[in-house]
């Protein structure tokens, strides 16, 4: 069997961390490190730390850090297709997995693995075709990802007894051949749901995204390079929200990798988190409507904004549970929008909606983050290449999704983290809880 030298470099970095951090839990673990409150329960577990996320960590001001590099350092220095390209996906994976920036070679390395990898069994394509074509994208992808189980490396060896020291090995290559087979998937999805059932097979030449754009019929370079940069920024987002969330606690019980990613996906379709992007789309091809198709001037988008805040209702793409500033991840997307395409209608509006929100949105006192998240911009890109489907676009955000939330599984079988299993009570516990609890200052 042939070495393989992603797998072995892994080993040599976690298996000695693993080791660390069993002594560093043996020798901390009563310490403290915070305390909460009656009101972070109720809403969600804001801010609570309840688990440990190798692969990102979200700063409030600062935004998303990959192994400790921001977007714009990683747009600068992973590698990429040509001088004018945008990182390839393969790098952060490699980055999330390793913890080192990869060379062009580990890069091309990567890209090959998931190339030989790819292949779909036929029964996952055929299950796809028995259902109505009008099932929602996301609800398709999950569905294939939990027919792909069967094909798990970790479930067999798990039945057939393994050492739990050793769980990380099978489940390397689950991951591996998932994210291989993902882009393919989410093609054939698109394919059959908005072009009639004609597919476009795999070209082996090409990386990962720039294949992904191929099969779902987008050959025209600036699409390609749109993708790269997509799939990229939305890999990860530390390990508490949803997705990434559902991954690792499905995972903590032992599930394979395609059980627990299925629940993360599961999780992203939510309308408060990966759904998010098409209701931008939706929201502001309203908004155009309304005003006849013209491009609205700043005081129309005004006027519209807070006729949809007055009915009750939430500007799509604005606030984010824990940013405090504009997500570095639609500041990327604004600059690619300047650079290549500045005249693009539904890019200008989105660049107004920047300038008329936040200033909106900070008036209302509940609202602690007037800005935008990644969500507010990435459909106007989308949408300027030719895809106006705008149902899939959570399928593509799951896609990019699968590189943070499957390196971190890895990392959690590596590592021997336990089951997840937070206590509850109950409305009565918490009333005589807080009658004689001290007051967090």
């Amino acid at each position: 069997m042939k070495t393989d030298r992603l797998k072995e470099k892994f080993s040599k970095v976690a298996l000695p961390m693993a080791a660390e951090v069993k002594e560093f839990t043996k020798e901390n673990g009563s310490h403290v490190i915070g305390s909460y409150t009656i009101e972070q329960v109720y809403s969600g577990m804001k801010g609570m730390i309840g688990m440990v996320t190798e692969t990102s960590k979200l700063d409030p001001e600062e935004g998303i850090r990959f192994r400790g590099y921001s977007i714009p350092e990683l747009r600068e220095r992973l590698p990429k297709v040509g001088d004018d390209g945008e990182p390839l996906p393969e790098g952060i994976f490699y980055l999330m997995l390793i913890g080192e920036l990869p060379s062009e070679d580990d890069v091309q390395y990567v890209s090959n693995a998931w190339a030989r990898r790819s292949n779909v069994p036929k029964f996952v394509l055929d299950m796809l075709d028995s259902l109505p074509q009008n099932v929602h994208p996301m609800t398709q992808f999950s569905m294939a990802i939990m027919a792909l189980q069967r094909e798990s490396v970790f479930a067999a060896a798990y039945r057939k007894g393994l050492n739990k020291k050793d769980y990380w090995d099978p489940m390397y290559e689950d991951i591996m051949n998932l994210i291989a087979r993902l882009p393919r998937i989410a093609a054939y999805i698109y394919r059959r749901t908005y072009k009639e059932d004609v597919h476009i097979e795999p070209d082996p030449k090409l990386d990962w995204a720039a294949n992904f754009a191929h099969m779902l019929g987008y050959d025209d370079y600036d699409m390609k390079r749109l993708m790269r940069l997509y799939l990229t920024i939305h890999a990860d987002h530390e390990g508490g929200n949803v997705s990434a969330h559902a991954t690792h606690l499905v995972g903590s019980a032992l599930g394979d990798a395609y059980l627990s990613f299925a629940a993360g996906m599961n999780g992203l379709a939510g309308p408060l988190h990966g759904l998010a992007n098409q209701e931008v789309v939706r929201w502001i091809l309203d908004l155009k409507d309304y005003y006849d198709g013209a491009l609205p001037t700043k005081e129309q988008i005004h006027d519209y904004v807070m006729k949809t805040i007055q009915e009750g209702k939430v500007v799509p793409g604005y606030g984010h549970a824990v940013l405090r500033k504009t997500d570095p991840r639609f500041t990327a997307q604004m600059e690619f929008s300047l650079k290549y395409l500045p005249e693009d209608v539904n890019c200008k509006i989105v660049h107004m909606l920047y300038e008329v929100v936040p200033p909106i949105l900070s008036g209302i006192k509940k609202i602690k983050n007037p800005w935008p998240n990644v969500d507010a911009h990435s459909g106007a890109l989308l949408i300027h290449y030719g895809m106006t489907e705008y149902d899939f676009y959570t399928v593509l955000f799951g896609v990019s999704r699968a590189l943070g939330v499957l390196s971190s599984l890895l990392w959690d079988r590596a590592l021997g983290h336990p089951i997840e299993r937070p206590g509850s009570v109950t409305f009565e516990w918490m009333k005589a809880h807080a009658a004689k609890a001290p007051v967090l200052k």
